[in-house]
């Protein structure tokens, strides 16, 4: 016999609270990684503990027709990411400096190509992410770190498809035409 789907465990919560674990053990490895990536460890753990209690108490309003937890945890999580904005904006400002002190000076034996490295440009690109509006963040985040579907995004942040793309392609959009020299946007 197969595991029962998401859907099918909420619903037995419902009735018998201890059924809630299973779906702790089937997703708070990915929501621990997923906070990681966004807040400090410490926070993540905290973000985590708030993530399955708000999803317990909440697990009654679970769409039932979603087979899977998934893009809901994420929208919580993403809410509860959205309320520690700034803490995460300080951190990658950090990163992003940290990230400009160990880059040297340019050497003047190495060709100007090799200069535009990784190193190099991850400030620029570290300062432009915290600089997105929050939504398109999310979307970036949602979409390249934890690898959610269109659909996925849309139904972790309630907001619709059509919005996702327009939020993805406005953030390809802004990167694309970031200055890894300056990093400032490059306006036509």
């Amino acid at each position: 016999m197969g595991a029962r789907s998401d859907a099918a465990v909420i619903a037995a919560s419902l009735d018998d609270p201890a059924e809630f674990g299973r779906i702790f053990d089937r997703y708070a490895t990915v929501m621990y990684r997923y906070f990681v990536r966004r807040v400090d460890t410490d926070m993540a753990q905290e973000l985590l503990g708030e993530l399955f209690r708000i999803a317990f108490e909440r697990r009654g309003s679970f769409d039932q027709t979603r087979t899977e937890a998934r893009p809901w945890l994420y929208g919580i999580a993403s809410r509860l990411v959205a309320k520690h904005w700034r803490s995460e904006y300080r951190r990658l400002n950090a990163t992003a400096r940290l990230a400009a002190r160990s880059v040297g000076g340019p050497d003047a034996t190495e060709p100007v190509d090799a200069r535009l490295d990784v190193d190099a440009v991850w400030p620029h690109v570290a300062k432009a992410v915290a600089d997105l509006p929050s939504g398109e963040r999310d979307v970036l985040v949602l979409r390249a770190w934890e690898d959610l579907s269109y659909d996925e995004i849309a139904q972790s942040l309630d907001i619709p498809v059509g919005t996702v793309r327009s939020r993805l392609n406005r953030v390809r959009r802004r990167l694309r035409d970031l200055d890894t020299t300056t990093g400032r946007q490059q306006h036509d």
